[in-house]
This record gives structure tokens, C-alpha cells and sequence, in this order.
């Protein structure tokens, strides 16, 4: 069993994706199916709440993804607030398309579901030759997830059943003409227009923050100046990839090891081929088929008279995107790669002939053979250095296994000190200090890691200075941890602190004047348009914003175009004030809704916008309510 997981880890990560994971189609979300734990309560729908915790362990397995499948990525990133409140966001619409499915009864057959499970292209490296699922290798993939398979088809009839709730939506999006023109129109509209800019730089000089202003400024604002809380700490790691370092394999071991997997190891035998493919999918009707089959037919009595334009054939006239522009070249492949009736009419031609047509699941082909690559024994030599390095890979992973629970015992058993398990098992003791809760921006430190800071940083860990228990922090990859001093967090001193305070207040001056002097001059222009100091007039578009602000640009194009030239004033939050005078409307150089692309792009928009709306209304009608405050309403000057 765990040497076909061992082989198939592709397929593991995508199938750990897909039952953790789900996806739905109107958001293209990823939920995850919690337990109904007791704790502080985050959020509720349809009267079922989620907790804190439901909601925290979303998040890490966000997080553990993220890092599973870019083990480089800086997962830091993933720690604000901002990205936290999504995963929760994220959380109650999985729980609200859920609830809308039960309270609509979409009840989902066996067949269905076998269906889906069946069409899931993860699983198509265990499948028959036959196209039938291998019972066997599906058993064995789902347990080495914890799962049994009534457990995942049970999973899998609830994602089938939250896709029927929007799917009528989806398919039915209707945008009219006239919808597509204005809404377009509305985008692509250019005006003339002038700026001014008040931005809190310009006033930096004459903001000159008084030494009461600084001291109220801190006294109002204790709260966010306070040292953070943090720990020292000492830790050991056993990883595989340490293990692995301290084998030495011999050369008798390398021989025999290659002596007993010669066939495994020799080259399998490839061919390269080319192929001209019509679509035509198993789900087509017979009368496409038909028509399919007759074309592919035309083409093959063309090729039989001129194999040599058989490239240009395929250029031309194959379905295939992957390989069509390269005349239908498919490279070297071996026996498996290909789906059977193709692999098997490819493996009985010889170089330089031509297949009759051979039907699979995507269509018709028409098969040329263009080389063979003849089997080879395997070269001991050739092969020494990656055998030595795959032999120490299992050495250590059979090594690893044997002293896990060791490891785990040993940290939990003398729960002082790290002494016993370091000598015992030859690892070292670690050590890092001042770590902080936000600890977690360099992924090469083993403590950098959400569960382990979780641990650290907990009531048990603090007062009892004792190892943690055995925490896998990767695969393959155990630690234990161990505080051995903790720094509370203190408000901090104001002569400490205050250069900083200085120029916070001064930022805040710089800004509140340029707020001031904007709306101030917006009033002077409107009653004395001759003084108005604007720049020089540029065309302006939702289309083409020039890179201005956002807010600024909705303003400008808003304005009513039977009452320009109009002066208007906008608040650009942190970047100051900002005053535009929209001259007039300029006359638009085509009409965009002539393009099929960018129909087509206003009509998936319009399927979206219809979601959303869908997704709205459900909201409401099942009461959902957040009890924690979105991160923008907690501080909205953060």
C-alpha cells in the first residue's frame, strides 16, 4: 500500500486539495467542513454557529496547503488580519451553500455521485485498462487520508449537491444587447477633465506638531504602542532529510540493490508519434459523432495518399491544442501514457506508417509513427549516483519510521529538558530568542511554523516551561519545543517611542491640513473659477484611469453630463484631497460592444454580478451575522 502512495504523491496532493477543499462554482472558493465545536462564537448561518476554533483550523489548513505546494513561499503573508477574515468569509458562504441545499431537498442519486467520483481526473492514474476504477489502489489513496470511501462519496453527493445551488443560476445568465451596450458605453466613455492634488507631503513643513500634541496623541493611543509579548526558547528536530545525511551506503549494498531491481530500472521502450485528433467525446450525440467520424475519415484518405504533408495536415486541421501547432508531434512516450486504444494501435505500427482511425473517449485519431526508442538494459555505472541516493532515501525513511515514536515518547516522558532525547537519538538542542507571535516570516527557521507558535505562545507552554508534544511540522518532519523564558508584553516608554510618535502626529497634521486647504479651494474655484489652479486637461476613462485613484475616477465619471463643466471635490483617504473639473464628454473613437471577446468577457461578468446577487439574497434569507468585525471596521485608520 505505501509504496503506491509513496509513487502516486502527485495524485496524494491534489486528492488531499479536492477533500479538503471543495470547490464551488460560484466562487470558485475552497471550504472546509469543521465540527461543530463549543467556543467563542465567529459567525452564524441558518442558526448554526461557527466557532473560533472551526474557524482558526480553516485557516491553517489554508495555511499547511499554501505550504505544502510551494514549499518556498513565505507564509507570513497568510497571517493578517486581512487574509484571516477572508478564510472566515470564505467559511460561512461554504456553510451557506450547504444550508441551501438541504433547505431545498437536492438530494443527489448513487449514480450521480459515482459519476463524479468516476470523471475526476485525479483518479485517473488508477483506473483499469478498462476505464473502470481500481477498487483496490482507490481503497488505499482515501486511507492514507483517514478515509473510508463511504466517508468521501458522502463528501462528495454534499459538494455535488452545493454545485446544484447555483448551477441554475450559472447556466441560466441571460445579458441583453441593450444591457451590454450601456454597461459598456458606461466603461469605455471618455471625458476631459483637470486635477488638483493635495497631498499630505506638500504640508510636511507647516504641520510642526507641538510637544502637547505628541503627548495627548500617546496617552489616546497607549493601546497600539506596547512591546510584544515573547518567549526564548530551545527545540529539537528529527527529519528524514537529517537522517538521510548520516547514511552510508556501501558499494555491496548499492550492487545488491541494483540486482534486484534491474527490471524496474532498466529503459522501457518508447515511441514517438504524431496524430491528427477530431473531437468527439463520449458524451457527443450520435449525429455530431457521425459527422466527426466522416471528416476524420477525409483526412486519413489524405494523409494515406501524402504521408509527407502529414504535419501540415494536422496543423491545419487537428483538434488537439497541445500538439496541432506542432503538426501533432506528441514526443516519446512509453507504454501508460497514453489512454489504451491509442497505445495500443501506436505500439503495433511501424516507423513511418500510418494508423486507420482509432476512437477513445476524446475522439478520432489518425496515429503516424515516427521513432522508436528500443528497451535497454540497466548500466550499474550509469546509474551508481541516483542509486545511492533513492537507497538512502528509503534507508533513512524505514529509519525515520523506527524512531518516531521514540522521539515522541522521549520529549513527552522527561519533560524538563531536551538532554535525554538529544543523546539518546544523536540530535542537537536548538535554541532562538525574543520569538514573537508574528515570528513567522522566515520559512527556513523549523519554529517558524503556525502550530508551533500556537504551542509556544499557549497558557500550558508559558507556566510550565515543559517540552511540547511531538508537533509535525512537515512530512517526515517531527519537533518538540520548550519555553524557557517568557516576556510579557508592557506598555511602552514615551522617551522611547517618541521619534516615532513625532512623525505619526506630524503625518497626521500633514494630511488634516491638505484635507483642510482642498476643500477649502474646491469652495474658493466654484464661487471664482478663474483662480482655480488646475493641470493641464487629460482624457480620462474607467477604461484608461491613468493610474489615479480609484474614487477619483468614479467621481470624474459619474459627473452629470448635462451640468458640465462641474468642479468636484473627493477625499482620497491617506493620499490627501483631490479636487477634478470634468470639462466635457469626448466622442467615442468605435463602439466597443462590436467585439466578440469583449462580449463575451461582459457576459461572464454579468454571470458573476447575477451570482453574487443570488448569493446575497441567500444570505439574508438564512440570517447569516459575523460577530467579529472585518479588520477595516476594528481600526479604519490601520
Amino acid at each position: 500500500m505505501f509504496d503506491f502512495i509513496r509513487h502516486h504523491k502527485k495524485i496524494m496532493q491534489i486528492l488531499l486539495i479536492i477533500l479538503i477543499f471543495p470547490s464551488f462554482v460560484l466562487f470558485g472558493i475552497e471550504g472546509y467542513k469543521g465540527s461543530n465545536e463549543k467556543g467563542e462564537v465567529v459567525a452564524s448561518v441558518d442558526g448554526v454557529d461557527i466557532s473560533k476554533e472551526e474557524w482558526e483550523k480553516s485557516h491553517e489548513s489554508e495555511v499547511s496547503r499554501m505550504r505544502s505546494s510551494m514549499p518556498n513561499i513565505d507564509v507570513s503573508m497568510f497571517d493578517t488580519p486581512a487574509i484571516k477574515y477572508g478564510v472566515l468569509e470564505r467559511l460561512v458562504q461554504s456553510r451557506v451553500l450547504e444550508a441551501s441545499a438541504r433547505k431545498l431537498n437536492l438530494n443527489v442519486s448513487d449514480q450521480k455521485v459515482a459519476q463524479s467520483i468516476a470523471e475526476m481526473e485525479v483518479l485517473s492514474a488508477i483506473k483499469k485498462p478498462d476505464g473502470s476504477l481500481d477498487l483496490e489502489k482507490y481503497r488505499q489513496l482515501l486511507a492514507s487520508q483517514g478515509m473510508t470511501p463511504e466517508i468521501f462519496e458522502n463528501r462528495m453527493r454534499s459538494d455535488v449537491a452545493v454545485k446544484q445551488v447555483v448551477t441554475a443560476v450559472t447556466q441560466s445568465s441571460l445579458a441583453f444587447p441593450g444591457q451590454m451596450e450601456v454597461a459598456l458605453d458606461a466603461f469605455y466613455q471618455q471625458r476631459e477633465v483637470q486635477m488638483a492634488i493635495f497631498s499630505a507631503s506638500d504640508y510636511l513643513a507647516e504641520a510642526k506638531p507641538t510637544d502637547e500634541e505628541v503627548l495627548k496623541y500617546f496617552n489616546e493611543h497607549k493601546e497600539e504602542f506596547k512591546s510584544l509579548e515573547s518567549v526564548d526558547i530551545e527545540y529539537v528536530v528529527l527529519s528524514q532529510e537529517s537522517i538521510e545525511k548520516t547514511i552510508v551506503v556501501s558499494e555491496s549494498e548499492l550492487k545488491s540493490y541494483f540486482d534486484q531491481n534491474q527490471t524496474n530500472l532498466a529503459a522501457k521502450e518508447e515511441r514517438r508519434a504524431s496524430h491528427i485528433l477530431i473531437n468527439a467525446p463520449k458524451e457527443m450525440n450520435d449525429a455530431d459523432k457521425a459527422k466527426a467520424k466522416e471528416k476524420a475519415m477525409l483526412l486519413l484518405d489524405l494523409v494515406k495518399k501524402s504521408p509527407a504533408q502529414f504535419a501540415d495536415v494536422a496543423k491545419k486541421n487537428s483538434q488537439d491544442p497541445g500538439s496541432a501547432a506542432n503538426g501533432g508531434d506528441l514526443g516519446f512516450f512509453a507504454r501508460g501514457a497514453m489512454v489504451k486504444p491509442f497505445e495500443d494501435v501506436a505500439f503495433n505500427l511501424k516507423k513511418g506508417e500510418i494508423s486507420g482511425l482509432v476512437q477513445s473517449d476524446f475522439g478520432f485519431h489518425i496515429i503516424q509513427l515516427i521513432d522508436i526508442k528500443s528497451a535497454a538494459a540497466a548500466n550499474f555505472a550509469q546509474m551508481r549516483s541516483g542509486l545511492e541516493s533513492e537507497l538512502k532515501k528509503q534507508l533513512a525513511q524505514k529509519k525515520y519510521a523506527e524512531i518516531a515514536e521514540q522521539f515522541t515518547n522521549l520529549v513527552y516522558e522527561q519533560a524538563d529538558s531536551f538532554k535525554s532525547v538529544s543523546d539518546k537519538l544523536k540530535l542537537d538542542i536548538q535554541s532562538a530568542s525574543a520569538v514573537t507571535k508574528d515570528s513567522n516570516s522566515d520559512p527556513k527557521s523549523a519554529w517558524a511554523n503556525s502550530n508551533v507558535l500556537k504551542t509556544v505562545f499557549s497558557s500550558e507552554s508559558i507556566k510550565g516551561l515543559k517540552n511540547s508534544e511531538a508537533i509535525e511540522i512537515a512530512p517526515n518532519t517531527l519537533m518538540s519545543v520548550r519555553v524557557t523564558k517568557h516576556y510579557p508584553a508592557n506598555f511602552l516608554n514615551f522617551d522611547d517611542i517618541k521619534p516615532v510618535l513625532v512623525q505619526t502626529v506630524l503625518n497626521e497634521k500633514a494630511l488634516g491640513l491638505a484635507k483642510k486647504d482642498g476643500a477649502t479651494k474646491l469652495e474658493l474655484w466654484k464661487k471664482s473659477p478663474e483662480k482655480a489652479e488646475l493641470q493641464a486637461a487629460v482624457v480620462l476613462s474607467r477604461d484608461q484611469n491613468l493610474k489615479l485613484p480609484g474614487n477619483l475616477v468614479d467621481e470624474a465619471m459619474r459627473a452629470n453630463p448635462d451640468k458640465l463643466p462641474q468642479l468636484l471635490g473627493v477625499d482620497l483617504g491617506a493620499k490627501g484631497y483631490g479636487i477634478v473639473k470634468v470639462n466635457k464628454m469626448m466622442a467615442s473613437a468605435n463602439n466597443p460592444t462590436k467585439s466578440p471577446e469583449l462580449q463575451q468577457r461582459f457576459i461572464k461578468s454579468w454571470s458573476t454580478a447575477e451570482n453574487l446577487a443570488y448569493f446575497s439574497y441567500l444570505k439574508d434569507i438564512l440570517k447569516v451575522s459575523f460577530k467579529q468585525a472585518a479588520p477595516d471596521k476594528v481600526n479604519p485608520n490601520k
